[in-house]
Order: C-alpha cells, then structure tokens, then sequence
C-alpha cells in the first residue's frame, strides 16, 4: 500500500484476510467492500452498505468477477477503399494498416460476410458480391471467445484524488492479459470494476461482457429494471436456474437487484461503451443470471450481431455488416469496465440514483444556448408522404425532443426513400433506397425533381416547427465537386442542384422556387455559401467514404475557406477503449492538426461539431447514449425559416460539444500579448478525470493536463488557468470525466 494515502471518508485498511475499504456515497450513506484472494481470484468478501450510524446491509458476499471476451479480424472498411484510392492513391499495406482502425462498415464476427448491398453496384475487388471491404470472406479460426481467469498473488491499493483503486494482477483472457481493478470513489455510491489488459495480436476487434457473480438470493431477492417503454418489471429468483445470463433491454441501460434493505444497479459507462451504427435499437446491454437457488449474477452485455436486417423502417442495409466492435491495437492497454451502484432501499431507488450521473438521459437545457443534435439519415419527406403527411408527428423527432434536443437536423431529407414511398415530380424512376444512389440520380440529370425534393423538404421544416423544436434543413453532399462527404448547413430555404452541365449558368431564376444554383465545381459551392449563408462541415472526416480526408484537400482554397467551417465529432468510428478522450484516435489529433493548417492564414480557426451517424430511430431506442450534441449559444430566435442566428453563432465558434455530462456554459481567453488567462465555468456529473488546455503553433500540437481526480461527482467550478501564450497561434479547453465523458469548446485564435 505504498500508493495509499488515508483520508476522512475515503479509507483502505490491510489485514491477514485483504483489505478492506470504507468510503462516504452521497448524502448521508456509506459503505464498505472487504476484498480478498480464495484459489487466486480476487473476490468480494463482502459488500455493504448502511445509512450513516445505521446497521451495515449486506448485498453481496464472496461474490468474483466475470469477464468475457469474442474476437476477431479487424479489416478496411469497405467505403474506405475507394475513398482512399481518391485522396492517398496508391494503396500499400501501409495505408491498410493505418487505416483499417477507423472502421464503420466492418463486422468482424459475421462470418463469412459480403452480403452487404448498399454499394453493390461497384465492382468487388475480392470477388465477394457487394462489398468492397478486403480479405473477405471471415473465417470461423477468426473468432476467439474467451473468459477471464484469475491467478492472483496479492493487490495494490493506491490513492488518486478522491478515489481508491485495488488492483489485483494475474488476469489471462484469451488473447488478452492484464490486471483487474476496484475504484470507488468518495461522495458517491460508485463501485467501477474493470479488467485492463492487452493483446499483442494485431488486426483484433473484440467486444466484453462483464459482471459480478455471487450476489446472495433471500426470500424477497428480485432484479428490476425499466423496459424500453418505460415501464417497470422484475424477476424474482424463483424460476430454474439460469443455463445462460437472460440479456434484458432495460431502458437507460439499467438493471438493479434488490434485497432485504439494500440493491446494488448496474450499468455500463454511458457513451464509450457504444460503438457506431446505423441505428440505436436497444440490442439489451444488461443482464441477470440465477445461478443457483441461493447466488446470482448481474452484468453489462454488448451484443454479436444486429438485429434482424429486414427490421421495418430501418432502412435498406444488411446492418449486419455495420457491427465494428472496439479496437485493440496490439500494447494498448484496454479498459473493460462495469459500473455498480449500491444503495439502501429497494432497486427502483438504486436505479434513479444511477440514472442522475446522465440527467437522466437529458441534455440539460441552459439559458441562451439550444441544443443541436445533427447528421440523421431520417429521410423525414418520404416517410411522413408514406404515412399522414408532411405535418404528421415523426417517432426521431419525437425522440430526440424528449431527450432535450432543440434543434434536429436530418441530412438529406428529400430524398434517400424507403421502400413503397413516391415523392411527387416529373420523370420520378422506381423508388430508390439510399442516399447514395439517390446523389447518383440526381447528378444523372433530374433537376426538376431535386428541387421538387426541397421544396418538400422545406415545408415539412414548417410543419414540424415547436416552440422549443426546428428542424433544421441540413444536406449531405455524397458526391459532388469536394472529395468525401460534406454537410451543407443552410440559414434559410435555397434551391439548388448538384451539377452544372456545359453553358449552364451558376445562378438562374425560376419563377417557381426564386434563384437556383448549379454546382458543379468547388468554387461554385463555396460562393453559393457565401451569398446564401452556408457552412460546410464533413461529417465523418478519416473514415468511411471520406478516409484520407479532409487532410488530401487541406491545401485548396475551399478547404481554407472561412466558410468550410471543420469536421464533425462522433465516437464509435474506430473506436478503442484505451482512449482517455471520446474519438481520441480519429477525430480529436485530426481536430488539432487542421488548426495548425492555416494558423498563419486570416481567418477563423476551424471547429468541430458535434454529429450521429444513425438512420430511422424509434421510442425505446437508445437515443442518449449515442448522440453527441452541440450547445449552440444563439443572438435571436431561429425559426422555420431563418436558421441565421444558428448559423452564424456557428460561424464564430459560439458553441461548444459535450456528451451531455459535462457541460461548459462560459469559456474566455483573457489578456494581451504572452499573459493570457483560460477562463471556464464548467459543470458535471461523474467524478472528474482532468481538464486540459490545448494549444498550437502552426506546426505542432501541445498540451497543458489539469489533473482532477480530487473533484467530488455533482460539481461545479471557475476555472481560471495562467497561460503562456507566446509563439502560439491557437488555443482550446476540454474536460474529460472518469467514465470517459466530455465537453470540448472550439478553439480560439491568439493575435
């Protein structure tokens, strides 16, 4: 223990059994974990908790930890490779390495794979029909399942800010070794139990189970939790034993076990534990097992495959082929965590406390900003035609309103029709399926009909305008005169089509639809921007379709166009849980390297927005957990019609990105010259990780970390940070929690 440093209300004591660890949870508990080796597995001796001065209610004893691992091949992602043909070239086993880790379209435990059509027009390398993804077909000696064992010798116990860690080494999971580590943390309820191991195989992809086995059944034993409904159920221990864990789709991604007095709840960290796909269908992230008539189990479960691919209104796609798993990149240490929370009181209690360290799945509003959740393939226009009408309530809208979101913004919303809908216009073919082929029909040659598109596109915003609800008339460029996709934010309605024949003019007027612009070069897109008040952002920069940009193109014009206002922040594409920082990998060195590209040019600086990557979404699913979000602080009022104020604040930076855990209402870079001051009001919930303050030079990236460990959950605090800023051109502030959530603002230029 000579990590150890003793504290009020945060102790550790050594005897001839372990050790055992007394901390203070919120207001007026505390609670004790006594933790010991039986045959070289670390086991909780006991696990209690009492109101304080109260007598100690036990709810779980000689309970061990259970891990599971299945893994498999990492590969390309099949949009990648022309994308890489595009902005690389040449394709060497270099660029695969480097770029296979930012994976959308893969699935590595679909075996054999190939049966996904969503390019199938493009001719496969490999001679598998419909992909162009490399190396398929899987093989089953691809996949490894594994379950954790234990040879423990001893642990360590070491004090970090107001937490205690005990680490246990010995863990061997298949291809994986590490250790198993306890963290509580003080003024919480919180037990966080992870194994943290690696591999030095390489290509691996892998996703966890975890749980606690051992939790003691008496009469009045019962799991609870909510359904996707939102609807309470349970289970009473009373039926056979469980041959398997009973995987539960519990809303908020919840589940408790209640007993005489005490419950402890379960749940995994609320965003990193999700990689990404193309919809939020809650797949069950929980689990309970009886595992005799006196012991059960409660746990967090990631699924192997998606659901069934055919699911009505989810779009055309073999989701199964959009199933990527985590990344492990061979010497990364991987975290593998579940957390528990235990309480006096019966589960219902236990699960609304827990359901507070994500404000109970809702990005809090604050005064003067909205909240922005945007790049939704929704395909709204055709839908509610199939359906009601235009005005007709639309589930993702619905949804994402209950979660706090004010301002919605599909991609795309004319077209990308699902099957059976028709969308009124001259020379309409069969109905098509994807945005993709969409973009392809349209620069085939039906003006009338893309702008018959918008103008539906556009009433349909005014119908489904709120008081405290717009959505915002957004399209994603998939092809085009940029290379990769690119976002389009409109401030108002604009007419326009995606090409520009020969002798055609830029602008011309109908007396329809007003002016209508044609596109056919880079140029064109970003004067259009500029005389109508657009942004452009890519979406998902480094992967997918736009793998190797927008770095290929940094040097362009457009590019360093005030107007090409960044990139677009979403977790779970390459996702890999040895980051520290959402998208940590991908999008956040990517982030800082395209402010040093043009911290010598006049000018903003470039941002980062914060967008999903999903299709038709439904009440029950898991909308929250998947869903960055911008806070976009607004002069006036947006409306149907004028999404300027919006646009604008976007233009200079007036917004910052979070999970919604963490959130920083008010950010400054104050004084002159080299004595500047960071300046930050920032509230959260979980225990805090570190701040850091980000900076450049035009070359290279640096970086101040704030350690703040000592921060206890349900906090606020002024941040006021001394700052050097000589020889810097650019700086920025972020914080990061203990769970892996953050909050980001975007950078500032230094005169």
């Amino acid at each position: 223990m000579p990590g150890y440093k003793a504290m009020p209300g945060l102790t550790a004591v050594s005897d001839a059994k372990g050790v055992e660890l007394t901390w203070d949870g919120e207001r007026d508990v505390e609670l004790r974990m006594r933790l010991g080796i039986v045959d070289g597995t670390p086991t909780i001796r006991e696990l209690s908790v009492r109101r304080r001065g109260g007598v100690w209610i036990r709810v779980a004893s000689g309970a061990t930890p259970e891990f599971r691992v299945a893994s498999g091949y990492r590969r390309l992602d099949q949009e990648a490779l022309p994308a890489l043909e595009q902005s690389v070239g040449k394709i060497t086993q270099e660029v695969l390495d480097a770029h296979k880790w930012d994976a959308f379209w893969d699935a590595p435990l679909h075996v054999p794979g190939g049966e996904m059509a969503h390019h199938g027009a493009t001719p496969p390398p490999n001679g598998i029909p419909g992909t162009n993804q490399p190396g398929l077909p899987r093989k089953e000696s691809e996949v490894h399942r594994a379950t954790a064992s234990y040879r423990a010798d001893g642990c360590e116990v070491k004090t970090g800010g107001g937490r205690l860690e005990v680490s246990f080494p010995g863990v061997e999971m298949g291809i994986f070794a590490g250790r198993l580590q306890y963290t509580v943390y003080k003024g919480t309820d919180l037990l966080r139990m992870e194994v943290i191991a690696k591999t030095d195989q390489d290509s691996v992809a892998y996703k966890y189970d975890a749980g606690l086995k051992g939790i003691e059944v008496r009469r009045g034993t019962k799991a609870v939790w909510r359904d996707t409904a939102n609807l309470w159920q349970s289970y009473e221990f009373t039926s056979a034993v469980n041959r398997a864990p009973a995987v539960v789709r519990s809303a908020n991604r919840l589940l408790a076990v209640e007993s005489a007095g005490g419950s402890i709840a379960t749940f995994p960290p609320p965003h990193n534990f999700f990689w990404i796909r193309e919809i939020s269908t809650n797949l069950g992230y929980t689990w309970y097992r009886k595992d005799s008539d006196s012991v059960a189990s409660l746990g967090v479960h990631q699924a192997e495959d998606e659901e069934d691919p055919a699911y009505a209104g989810r779009g055309p796609e073999d989701r199964r082929q959009n199933f990527a798993l985590y990344n492990a990149r061979p010497g990364t240490w991987q975290k593998l965590p579940v957390y528990f929370l235990i309480r006096p009181g019966d589960g219902k209690a236990a699960i609304e406390a827990a359901l507070a360290y994500t404000r109970n799945d809702h990005y809090k509003p604050m005064p003067g900003y909205r909240v922005m959740a945007r790049h939704f393939h929704t395909s709204p226009v055709p839908r509610l035609l199939g359906t009601d009408g235009l005005d007709a309530p639309l589930p993702d809208f619905e949804l994402a309103r209950s979660a706090g979101v004010n301002i919605f913004g599909p991609v795309g919303g004319g077209g990308s029709e699902p099957s059976g809908s028709k969308i009124v216009g001259p020379d309409q073919s069969a109905p098509t399926r994807t945005p993709e082929a969409m973009a392809a029909r349209r620069l085939a040659g039906n003006d009338a009909t893309r702008l018959k598109e918008q103008e539906l596109y556009y009433q349909m915003v005014k119908l489904q305008a709120r008081k405290d609800f717009l959505v915002m008339p957004n399209e994603e460029l998939f092809t085009g005169p940029i290379g990769g996709h690119n976002d389009v934010l409109v401030s108002h309605p604009v007419y326009w089509t995606n090409r520009r024949l020969p002798g055609q003019p830029f602008v011309e007027e109908s007396a329809k639809y007003g002016k209508v612009y044609h596109i056919g070069t880079p140029d064109d897109l970003m004067k259009m921007t500029h005389l109508e008040d657009m942004l452009v952002f890519m979406p998902h920069p480094d992967t997918k379709a736009s793998a190797g940009f927008p770095r290929a193109f940094k040097d362009t014009d457009y590019f360093r166009d005030e107007n090409y206002r960044g990139i677009g922040f979403r977790w779970g594409m390459g996702i890999d849980r040895s980051e520290i920082r959402l998208s940590d990998y991908r999008c956040m060195p990517l982030f800082d390297d395209m402010n040093n590209w043009v911290a010598y040019q006049p000018g903003p600086p470039k941002y980062m927005d914060a967008i999903t990557e999903v299709y038709e979404q439904e009440p029950g699913d898991d909308f929250y957990a998947n869903n960055p979000v911008s806070y976009v602080r607004t002069e006036g009022q947006p409306t149907a019609e004028n999404f300027r104020p919006v646009v604008d604040a976007m233009r200079k930076g007036e917004f910052f990105v979070t999970s919604g855990e963490v959130l920083i209402p008010t950010y400054a870079v104050e004084g002159s010259e080299g004595k500047r001051t960071i300046t930050a009001d920032v509230e959260w919930t979980f225990p805090l990780e570190f701040a850091e303050v980000v900076w450049g030079d035009g070359v290279k990236t640096d970086r101040q970390i704030i350690p703040l460990t000592e921060m206890p959950a349900f906090g606020k605090h002024h941040f006021s940070i001394p700052f050097d800023a000589s020889g810097k051109k650019w700086v920025r502030f972020a914080v990061w929690d203990s769970a892996g959530n953050g909050a980001f603002v975007q950078p500032i230029k230094l005169k």
